[in-house]
């Protein structure tokens, strides 16, 4: 059995996965949000995103800010391993909050546990800015074909 790392050291390279961020953006919401990728490599992708801004009315960072955080990541991930001619679509994402965030940065930490040619499953591990585990989010993106280019 092939290891999540052994699989990301064997799939397609691109030389530069910040270059491949920039070049793909990360989507409306994750601007909106202030997500920044800070690395982004075909073993794990960081991204840091602020918790002001992305309160509950208590002021903790939303449950689903560290989602948004973790899918954002995982998706990301998941398209830069992807097949040729393939996207990666969200089949299922589930998150175990364990503690707050309540002021500064978060950030998320992604890695694959599973790198295959019809399923891509990552973990992305949340901290706050003390290094305390806030949540633990685990995405599972179905690569489908790609819809062809409409015609000009």
């Amino acid at each position: 059995m092939t290891s999540p790392a052994a699989s990301a050291a064997s799939a397609p390279k691109r030389e530069d996965g910040l270059a491949y961020i920039r070049e793909r953006g990360l989507g409306a919401l994750a601007d909106r949000m202030g997500i920044e990728m800070v690395e982004f490599t075909a073993e794990r992708a960081v991204a840091t995103m602020p918790v002001a801004g992305n309160t509950q009315p208590v002021m903790l960072l939303h449950g689903g800010a560290y989602v948004v955080l973790g899918e954002t990541l995982g998706s990301m991930h998941a398209n830069f391993h992807a097949p040729a001619g393939c996207v990666a679509v969200g089949l299922d994402i589930n998150a175990t909050h364990t503690g707050s965030a309540v002021d500064g940065m978060v950030t998320g930490v992604c890695t694959p546990i599973k790198l295959g040619t019809s399923i891509a499953v990552h973990e992305i591990v949340v901290s706050d800015e003390r290094g305390r585990r806030c949540s633990t989010v685990r995405i599972t993106n179905f690569y489908k074909r790609a819809a062809p280019e409409p015609s000009p």
